[in-house]
């Protein structure tokens, strides 16, 4: 995202806690700072994209962002956290003349790396139109509410990526204990009503193998768990999502966090060979 923003013209400079990562967007012209704080000072927009809220909480208030900031800064959270906790963070910011926008993304480094992530924007609509040049540099943006509901949507994004992660790696399961090819059986089905981006990305990877993360398991646990923390507060049943939290679950509780989220195959997998069943 940072790549897409110093392609596009914009000023960019960059802190990450790994100042490794952050050095290496220097050759593309990127400024590094010592801290969030000495990155946010200065600055009309600032972008966060971390791994939970609490980790936003720490670098906006605690880290000093938020005192370096002067009135009528944007602050854009990019990062998949709970929708309470946007909200909080929103009231939080506006208390100190500050806009803020609840904006995570989907499209995984893929989306990212060319500029075509999806993203769902919580928040005042005239401001979120005044960033226009700035989403356009990364993807498509869409208003979907007011505070916090650019994360519920990111939310429900996640059921689904969560849900047919699962449906095609029990459908893996199956072909191959039919005697047919995995890699056969997606590519039979490639333009039919299965079609989907988790058929492309994922299903590829389970017919490789290939479980580097891209999306690792353990935040698509986190995320999960927010939605479950969601659907309690507005007393929904949702069996599906439930089923594959719990999958997710113990599949990270067995060390597979660390792995990207299309491996729940492996977990799956281990399940059935410990019934005996299809294990390949």
């Amino acid at each position: 995202m940072a790549r897409r923003l110093l392609a596009a013209g914009h000023q960019v400079t960059v802190w990450n806690r790994d100042v490794s990562k952050a050095q290496a967007l220097v050759p593309d012209g990127a400024v590094v700072a010592d801290t969030a704080a000495a990155a946010a000072k200065g600055r009309d927009i600032v972008i966060t994209m971390l791994s939970d809220g609490k980790a936003v909480e720490t670098v906006l208030f605690d880290g000093g962002v938020a005192q370096a900031l002067a009135r009528g800064v944007v602050v854009v959270d990019s990062s998949s956290i709970s929708p309470p906790v946007a909200k909080d963070h929103s009231t939080r910011l506006a208390s100190l003349g500050i806009a803020h926008i609840d904006a995570p993304v989907s499209g995984g480094v893929v989306g990212a790396q060319a500029g075509t992530l999806a993203i769902m924007a919580g928040g005042d609509a005239d401001v979120i139109e005044g960033l226009a040049d700035v989403f356009a540099a990364l993807g498509r943006v869409t208003h979907v509410g007011p505070s916090g509901a650019g994360q519920i949507c990111k939310l429900a994004n996640q059921q689904i990526v969560a849900v047919t992660i699962g449906a095609v790696a029990e459908a893996m399961m199956l072909v191959e204990a039919g005697g047919a090819s995995r890699e056969k059986f997606r590519e039979a089905i490639r333009g039919g009503f299965a079609e989907s981006r988790i058929l492309e990305l994922h299903g590829a990877r389970m017919v490789n193998r290939d479980f580097v993360p891209g999306g690792p398991s353990k935040f698509q646990l986190k995320d999960l768990d927010a939605v479950k923390a969601m659907a309690d507060l507005f007393s929904l049943d949702l069996p599906l999502t439930e089923q594959v939290r719990r999958e997710f679950s113990d599949f990270v509780a067995g060390g597979g966090g660390d792995t990207d989220h299309s491996a729940l195959l492996l977990h799956l997998e281990a399940m059935n060979a410990a019934k005996g069943g299809e294990g390949k």
